[in-house]
């Protein structure tokens, strides 16, 4: 289901070790600290070599976690690796303060590099944009970040057109040319960004990132609409998906089953070339288990 040549297309997702996600309310839901280092150690054997997580990933346990496994590896393995990050999400964020002001991603750039145990972030993303804060502030902040060498390259994520536009028009030469990722996002059952923000990621040369391509759990084929969803992701975070639970969404998610059954795959598996199908599009994954790898149908490199 996933070909070898396109394994640098996919990236392991952090996002469950420490808890699921930003939220303070699902903390007690992610991946303890072996179970998460074992996932990192599959992800590797796999050939893997692109790694996302965040500052609020499991109130900061996720990058200490990427970090303390990174500092394990060789030297060389090491250098082939695609670390991003991410800042502005206002759960890491006092709330009387602003989550992209120049202190904050100042403050927050230092604290992720002392957790990754890493002297520059290779790829480090606005996580949410944030209206407290004028874009132009947040710019300059990434520009400086740029200059110090703290940072290689950004993106953007949780991005609607007009912020894409936004950004690219306060881009300029270097930091024009960092410039590199949009992560929004994108599956079956979630297509918005496939007639707009899209064409333009591939215009002005950013890579678009696919989040959440198994729409929470939605994609696995386990769920019915009849059925009431008692365990998983699905149901740990069902607020972060209410609005896929849909009668269309589940009418698509049969006819995903029969084209997966038609040519033998994993229903997963075919909701995950769903989007590698998609012209200029890498994808996210956040396997919690060796059997859910199988099942993406991503084998030894």
């Amino acid at each position: 289901m996933i070909r070898p040549e396109e394994r640098d297309r996919i990236i392991f997702g952090c996002g469950n070790f420490g808890g699921l996600g930003s939220s303070p309310v699902y903390r007690d839901k992610g991946d303890g600290r072996e179970q998460a280092l074992a996932m990192l150690d599959f992800a590797r054997d796999l050939g893997l070599t692109r790694f996302d997580t965040a500052n609020t990933y499991g109130g900061g346990a996720s990058e200490m976690i990427l970090g303390d496994w990174l500092g394990k590896q060789d030297k060389a393995f090491r250098a082939r690796l695609q670390i991003a990050t991410k800042v502005g999400n206002p759960n890491g964020c006092p709330p009387d303060d602003r989550p992209l002001s120049r202190t904050q991603v100042a403050y927050h750039l230092d604290q992720s590099l002392r957790r990754l145990g890493l002297e520059q972030i290779g790829l480090y993303y606005l996580h949410e944009f944030d209206p407290k804060t004028p874009l132009e502030e947040t710019m300059e902040a990434l520009d400086r970040a740029l200059a110090q060498g703290k940072i290689a390259s950004f993106g953007v994520s949780n991005a609607s057109l007009a912020d894409l536009k936004n950004v690219l028009a306060l881009s300029n030469g270097a930091l024009r040319r960092a410039f590199s990722h949009l992560q929004n996002e994108y599956n079956l059952l979630a297509q918005r960004d496939l007639g707009d923000i899209m064409p333009l990621c591939r215009a002005e040369a950013i890579r678009y990132v696919a989040f959440s391509p198994l729409a929470g759990g939605l994609l696995s084929g386990k769920y019915r609409q009849d059925q009431q969803i008692a365990s998983g992701r699905m149901n740990d975070a069902r607020a972060m998906y209410e609005h896929l639970l849909t009668p269309a969404s589940f009418a698509a998610i049969e006819a995903l089953k029969q084209r997966a059954a038609d040519k033998g795959w994993t229903v997963p598996g075919a909701a995950l070339r769903f989007v590698l199908d998609t012209p200029g599009v890498d994808l996210i994954i956040a396997p919690r288990s060796a059997e859910q790898f199988a099942g993406y149908g991503i084998k030894q490199a």
